[in-house]
């Protein structure tokens, strides 16, 4: 059995790396909550976070995934924390870009909650397709079906829920939350670009062997 070159200069069972990328999500967390745009919903979107990172520690432990696959889930949870510092449809991205995308490109909305949603599918697949091979004993095949279909099921579910929070908050928070922007097949879009990216990975996954040396 070779050694896991990943697993080098680890503590308590999580490699360096992988316990500086804990970090940045701990450090991510407060400063996506200062000067929140809505900080009424605040709570909302970084509370998961941290009520998920004691899990993520544990789980790293004893169930290790490859740096590659860790990088990708930090990646996504530090693109969620900065778009809900601006509680998604407010990024205000035209002013930070040198040119105004949105008129060269005819958007006629704000499009960052887009973009999240099409990289969650785009970042979700490398560790899902390892998690399904390595721990779930799946084929290189059904271990890409398995992660499209939890995109897919995971998008589906998250608008569910965004639906159920329009009974319970005010108008004003709910439509900041929810970020339709008066787009009636907001969900539908959303749904379909989180597969779109799922599927578009897909192929860049199919060898699934970035973890080959890893200490099993």
């Amino acid at each position: 059995m070779r050694a896991d070159p990943s697993r080098s200069g680890q503590s308590n069972g999580i490699p360096n790396i992988q316990r500086w990328m804990l970090g940045a999500v701990m450090l991510g967390g407060p400063l996506s909550g200062w000067g929140a745009l809505y900080p009424s919903n605040t709570w909302l979107q970084v509370g998961p976070v941290a009520l998920l990172l004691p899990f993520a520690c544990r789980s790293l432990r004893r169930s290790p995934v490859s740096n590659l696959s860790a990088a990708c889930m930090t990646a996504f949870v530090l693109l969620h924390l900065f778009a809900a510092r601006w509680s998604y449809s407010f990024v205000p991205y035209e002013e930070w870009l040198p040119m105004g995308m949105n008129a060269a490109a005819g958007f006629e909305r704000n499009m960052f909650d887009r973009l999240v949603h099409f990289m969650f599918g785009v970042l979700a697949m490398a560790p899902l397709v390892e998690i399904g091979v390595r721990y779930l004993r799946l084929s290189q095949r059904m271990a890409l079906a398995f992660a499209l279909l939890f995109v897919l099921a995971v998008g589906g579910l998250y608008e569910i829920f965004e639906w159920s929070l329009t009974l319970a908050l005010a108008p004003d928070d709910a439509g900041a939350y929810n970020g339709e922007q008066g787009d009636m097949f907001d969900a539908q879009k959303d749904m379909a670009l989180a597969g779109l990216g799922a599927v578009l990975m897909a192929p860049f996954l199919r060898s699934a062997v970035w973890w080959k040396g890893d200490s099993e």
